[in-house]
């Protein structure tokens, strides 16, 4: 078995085993995270800065952080409240632009989206922010209830009960297209 490459000259061994946590951490939750971006915010670009932002301050923060175990679901926190950010810049610019501002899609993006799912993903956009967030952590990410709590900041209830509002409110405006 090989033995792992000492950390460069001046970086102290435990500096160079954070980094590669850090590094590991970003090769295997990345797509996810920004998957999660992405169906809040809507565009492919946007997404992705949010989450490298996310990791930026997951770096900076590093030896602040008391349990490292729990890093994934600040991470997740981060990019949540990241999209936030993003739907609240874009509402103070509607406001003085007069327009909605949309994302665009490439046309290969539009091209391989299929039409239910282009409903169903306009209709999960057009929810409200909390409900959109907790429908994307519930059936896009595949958190429970308790992960979604933590993430969103709010109780298992509340959980609960904007999950099913969610799912009541898509119900409606889905039916009402067929």
């Amino acid at each position: 078995m090989e033995e792992p490459a000492p950390p460069p000259q001046g970086v102290p061994p435990a500096a160079a085993t954070d980094e590669a946590v850090l590094a590991e951490l970003f090769l295997t939750e990345r797509l996810g995270l920004v998957r999660l971006a992405y169906l809040l915010v809507g565009d492919q670009e946007t997404a992705e800065d949010v989450v490298q932002d996310a990791f930026t301050a997951l770096h900076r923060r590093w030896n602040r952080l008391s349990d490292h175990d729990r890093v994934l679901p600040y991470l997740r926190a981060s990019v949540v409240n990241g999209c936030r950010m993003i739907h609240r810049r874009r509402s103070i610019m509607s406001r003085f632009t007069g327009d909605r501002q949309t994302p665009s899609r490439s046309a290969e993006a539009a091209t391989l989206l299929g039409e239910t799912r282009r409903e169903v993903s306009a209709a999960v956009r057009a929810l409200p922010r909390r409900q959109r967030e907790a429908v994307v952590l519930r059936y896009y990410l595949g958190l429970s209830e308790a992960e979604i709590a933590e993430t969103m900041g709010i109780s298992r209830g509340t959980v609960k009960s904007t999950v099913f509002r969610a799912l009541k409110a898509l119900t409606v405006k889905l039916e009402g297209k067929r």
